[in-house]
């Protein structure tokens, strides 16, 4: 864990390189002047995150070292497809177990 100054955009201070970096890593000139004031600290946690988004797959080439940002991005559409799928499940399932006449007179009340 690290205190790592950032400008709330993905830009952050690269203390080591002595320069700014963008969210991509890319070191970056910060273009119009910013408050110094608007510079604020967090504390950076690396979390492991799966290439290929299959937790089953833990071989080394398939394993990467992501701050949390990062790390959501990365996982971003599958966590998408994962909410999808939930609430089709969902439906699904009630839609096999609950009487239609019954769901039909709750929606008209």
């Amino acid at each position: 864990m690290r205190r790592v100054a950032h400008l709330g955009d993905g830009r952050w201070w690269d203390a080591e390189a002595a320069c700014w970096r963008s969210a991509r890593g890319k070191r970056i000139t910060p273009k119009g002047d910013f408050i110094l004031k608007s510079v604020r600290t967090t504390y950076v946690v690396l979390a492991c995150a799966h290439l290929d988004h299959d937790p089953g797959n833990s071989m080394p080439g398939n394993l990467a070292a992501l701050c949390q940002r990062c790390h959501m991005i990365h996982d971003a559409a599958e966590h998408r497809w994962q909410r999808w799928w939930n609430v089709f499940r969902q439906r699904a399932i009630r839609d096999l177990y609950e009487d239609p006449r019954v769901t039909r007179e709750r929606c008209a009340r």
